[in-house]
């Protein structure tokens, strides 16, 4: 019976790349995002190259009945591989930036990933077996983000989430993996969406990809992709809060124009 890997927000960026990365590593696939013709293309890749079957569901994870409709037409296959990876940012002042767009923001970084990690850690914890990977970002591991406040405090969510979550499933002995990939700045779309240019170079979103998904099989629990920017996080842990506040609203002030 073939086992599936469940990858959101697939259409793009770090998405993509998980899906062509666990077809290569023999899954099945089910992928869902908003826009169908980037996720034809890549069944079509996905198929031809590693002869993987690829399951494409649209669907909008903004709304909750989208999000509940995704889970019951995959809760029947034989999933081993969860990736919540749908999410978005946007850069601002807090009082300059979209209402709708934060709250849009909130409902697919925070409510789509929770709804769906309980229910998916529900399945796994049923089967006593299974990985759950949360998509946070660096932006989760600091205290606040000035200048992209909303999307600092949705990652701040998630990775709190998965640490308690995780916790949990090990005082109960649960054989299922729930872990956070938490990169800097990758390559990808969410630029664009956010309306920043990074300072910093980012990885490419197949590195990032390769070792999210080798660090979730050696189940490590926060995934930081590189060397430097692990090793940043944790000094940063040292460096008094008001200055790291600081550090941080000079470094989203160098992303656009405030």
């Amino acid at each position: 019976m073939s086992k599936y890997a469940v990858i959101t927000g697939a259409s793009s960026g770090i998405g993509t790349e998980f899906a062509k990365l666990l077809a290569s590593y023999g899954y099945d696939l089910i992928i869902t995002a908003r826009r169908r013709d980037r996720m034809l293309k890549i069944a079509k890749y996905v198929s031809k190259k590693y002869r993987t079957n690829c399951m494409i569901l649209v669907k909008d994870l903004s709304k909750r009945e989208d999000c509940e409709s995704f889970y019951e037409e995959i809760k029947d296959y034989d999933i081993e591989v969860f990736i919540n990876n749908a999410g978005f940012g946007a850069f601002g002042a807090f009082t300059d930036t979209d209402l709708d767009k934060e709250l849009n923001m909130i409902a697919v970084n925070v409510t789509a990933l929770h709804i769906l990690m309980k229910k998916m850690v529900k399945y796994f914890a049923e089967k006593n077996s299974g990985y759950l990977l949360n998509v946070a970002s660096s932006a989760g591991l600091l205290p606040a983000g000035p200048y992209m406040s909303t999307y600092y405090a949705t990652k701040s969510y998630v990775v709190s989430l998965t640490k308690g979550v995780a916790a949990e499933l090990k005082e109960e002995n649960k054989n299922v993996y729930v872990g956070a990939l938490c990169p800097g700045p990758v390559d990808t779309e969410f630029n664009s969406v956010a309306g920043v240019s990074f300072a910093a170079n980012g990885i490419s979103p197949k590195k990032c990809a390769k070792i999210a998904v080798d660090s979730m099989f050696k189940k490590k629990r926060i995934i930081v992709p590189g060397e430097m920017l692990g090793l940043g996080t944790k000094l940063l842990k040292l460096v008094p809060e008001n200055i790291l506040l600081k550090f941080v609203s000079d470094f989203q002030k160098g992303k656009g124009d405030v």
